[in-house]
């Protein structure tokens, strides 16, 4: 199932491959601005559960950097990664009205029901995300397969399903990230047994939808 098949497509026109030196300063400007503005915001409010997810965050850029570096992320995915950083920091820092219709405690946007006990901000994130998360792990994965053989591999049902397992083992090492960080604060917004379900129902769609992405447009190139 695993097996592969070679493509003959160039390289300019596989899906996801490096990209033509992409601008990085807009980029590294735009993600330093909203970083600065999380660690002020969380430092004033004293919130100690984001100043812990802050410090995940700046590892998490500084792995997406080597990654980037080893294999040449595009634009595309630099940005929507960076964009994924920034509704994650304001899922956590951004209140909501009172009057407005949240689960638990915390009026922020992470527990904001976009649809009334059907959909939270926190899942729409967590599908986004882990959806490109998905789609990093094809670019990876498309660029080792292409080095190892000089040709473009095609996303076949058993390397797409690869990368869904692997988008959503990244989702399930951020549940054990906030298990962590219910084990050492005293106070969290991470939620329940419920909630972790899902939001690993979340990540599970979001890399889906992903490979169905690669798919869709791999067969309009081919």
């Amino acid at each position: 199932m695993l097996s592969y098949t070679l493509m003959s497509q160039s390289p300019s026109e596989a899906p996801f491959t490096q990209a033509k030196s992409p601008r990085l300063l807009p980029l590294a400007l735009f993600t330093v601005a909203y970083m600065i503005l999380s660690i002020g915001a969380s430092l004033m409010a004293g919130n100690t559960e984001f100043v812990f997810y802050i410090v995940v965050m700046l590892v998490l850029i500084s792995l997406v950097m080597m990654v980037h570096l080893r294999v040449g992320l595009s634009s595309g995915l630099l940005w929507a990664l960076s964009i994924w950083g920034l509704l994650h920091m304001a899922g956590g820092l951004v209140p909501v009205p009172e009057s407005w219709n949240y689960d638990g405690e915390n009026a922020v946007l992470y527990s904001l029901w976009l649809i009334p006990e059907r959909l939270k901000y926190d899942q729409l994130v967590h599908a986004y995300g882990f959806g490109i998360t998905t789609l990093v792990c094809w670019h990876v994965l498309y660029n080792c397969l292409r080095d190892l053989k000089g040709r473009n591999p095609a996303p076949t049902f058993g390397l797409l399903m690869l990368c869904v397992a692997a988008g959503c083992g990244f989702g399930a090492m951020n549940e054990v990230v906030e298990f962590i960080a219910t084990l050492i604060m005293p106070k969290t917004n991470v939620g329940g047994y419920v909630n972790t379900g899902w939001d690993l129902v979340a990540n599970l769609v979001g890399a889906s939808l992903a490979a169905l992405f690669i798919r869709i447009r791999a067969g309009r190139i081919a």
